[in-house]
């Protein structure tokens, strides 16, 4: 195995972020000020090409917690709680105390009882008492006015900072995840974060408009925007918009602001796993749920399945596998400002459904087995396959085809690819296309992203049985990397993309 057995037996800390799209210095954006993060980036492997199988909340955390698609979890909604229209699967946290892991959680990590909103237990009352004074979009604050004089994700560091303490003396293995809020809405951070982003710094997308070839279907009309009292106060046309130029660099100078106010929380977390002593036995895991569009194709939020949605930052920090291991007291994470040199970084497509298998791995756990073809009876399994054979630069070897050797699927690597999906109510943009209750979802849109391609279709879908129909294709989307980078330019209509279709279609029928 691949996995120095140095690392088996080690801690893990999972950090994972509500709605954080990768704009972090170590994925090469140059506006953003987060120094904490790309330093953990410089200590690890960093995944370029990672992407959530769904944008949207409950959908993505409870598939990459299982280890199993959208499809088999059969929660594309909020509304439904996933153990009641599949199996009773085990899940992440459960397999590594099943396995003698003190396992532990703080703020968001699973969506907290399924509720209609991106909320965590703890703060639930917190969050309301706030939502009645501040019903805008763009909120900085001033913390000492807030109640108890903090925020959540500040409790939540604190929670976790306490629990490294508590673990400090106890000689058991720890599980712990830790759920970060921000960047998700309302834009809520401490208002001195606004000095990073002078307004003439900050840009429109690269792609505000709608894109002139995208199928209506595969719009999102950012209802929860929209929602809000400062963007309502706009008087936006639906579905299509646009926000007025200035109020969008507004929203993107606070979701910027909220990404450094993030990288202050997880500074500090780090720093606080270096003063237990523990950076040295401990595998730190840092992603999101899925990404968020600033702008881009003329949308807000997530719901969608272009890559500023479903994209993710994806980097695992493993003590003398990814780094020289410190000699003891040297620290790993002194809190930083200036920037650190980026080290390991993989463009291989990975998915986050894999985390389950690749963290079982990782820690020398027995990795799950494969899922068979209907997993709803099988209580531990995955569908996503562990990505530690990445973590070594010689892996990046293309497999060469033997001779003589009749199992395909061993002879050539197949290039790989990320899938992601989203439901629709309707052909066109409606109140409920962002969030569709699974009831009303009548179109599921399958996207298969690989280097070099994202290829999309929307086909018919079936609530009552969970049964895709492809052989009724609303609409498609193709789009070449190289050419597109942004994915404006939908070739599917003057395209033969048959051998795509063929691809997705074997894919989902396994």
């Amino acid at each position: 195995s691949t996995v120095m057995a140095s690392s088996y037996g080690m801690n893990v800390l999972f950090l994972v972020v509500d709605d954080l799209r990768p704009v972090l210095g170590c994925y090469g954006d140059n506006l953003v000020k987060s120094p904490n993060i790309d330093q953990l980036a410089s200590q690890s492997i960093v995944f370029s090409n990672a992407y959530a199988q769904q944008a949207v909340c409950a959908p993505s955390r409870v598939s990459f917690l299982t280890g199993r698609r959208p499809d088999t979890t059969r929660l594309y909604d909020f509304y439904s709680y996933w153990r009641v229209h599949s199996g009773n699967y085990s899940t992440m946290p459960q397999y590594f105390k099943e396995n003698g892991y003190m396992t532990m959680s703080v703020g968001k990590v699973f969506h907290p009882g399924e509720q209609p909103h991106c909320l965590s237990s703890p703060y639930t009352r917190f969050m309301f008492h706030n939502r009645l004074k501040v019903a805008n979009l763009v909120c900085p604050v001033d913390v000492t006015e807030m109640p108890g004089g903090t925020l959540p994700d500040i409790q939540t560091t604190e929670e976790a900072v306490r629990l490294l303490n508590v673990m400090k003396t106890k000689k058991q293995k720890f599980f712990l995840a830790v759920g970060y809020h921000k960047p998700h809405i309302p834009l809520r951070y401490p208002q001195e974060f606004l000095k990073l982003y002078p307004m003439e710094n900050i840009t429109l997308a690269p792609d505000p408009w709608v894109p002139e070839k995208l199928p209506p279907v595969a719009y999102n009309p950012w209802m929860d925007i929209r929602q809000r009292d400062d963007v309502k106060a706009l008087n936006v046309t639906f579905p299509y918009g646009p926000l007025p130029d200035d109020f969008q660099r507004l929203i993107r100078q606070s979701y910027y602001a909220a990404v450094s106010y993030l990288d202050m929380q997880v500074g500090l977390l780090l720093n606080a796993l270096d003063d237990v002593g523990l950076s040295n036995s401990t595998i730190v895991v840092f992603t999101a749920d899925h990404g968020w569009s600033l702008g881009e194709h003329g949308e807000w939020a997530k719901y969608s399945n272009f890559d500023v949605a479903t994209q993710v930052p994806l980097m695992f920090y493993v003590p003398g596998m990814t780094t020289s291991s410190a000699s003891q007291g040297e620290r790993v994470f002194p809190y930083l400002d200036p920037f650190s040199h980026v080290l390991g970084q993989s463009k291989k497509m990975v998915e986050l459904v894999s985390l389950f298998s690749t963290l079982a791995e990782l820690a020398g756990l027995q990795v799950p087995p494969a899922c068979p073809e209907t997993s709803f009876h099988v209580a531990l399994c995955t569908e996503g396959v562990s990505i530690v054979r990445y973590f070594k630069s010689s892996e990046q070897k293309v497999q060469k085809k033997e001779d003589g050797c009749n199992d395909t699927n061993r002879c050539y690597s197949e290039e790989p690819v990320a899938f992601s999906q989203y439901p629709r109510p309707a052909d066109t943009p409606q109140w409920d296309s962002d969030k569709p209750k699974l009831k009303d979802i009548r179109i599921m849109g399958y996207s298969m992203r690989t280097v070099d391609y994202r290829y999309t279709v929307w086909v018919q879908f079936n609530p009552e049985n969970f049964s895709a129909d492809f052989e009724d294709v609303h609409a498609g989307e193709l789009y070449m990397m190289e050419t597109d980078p942004n994915q404006d330019n939908n070739i599917y209509n003057n395209t033969l993309h048959g051998h795509l279709f063929k691809k997705i279609v074997d894919f989902l029928k396994h």
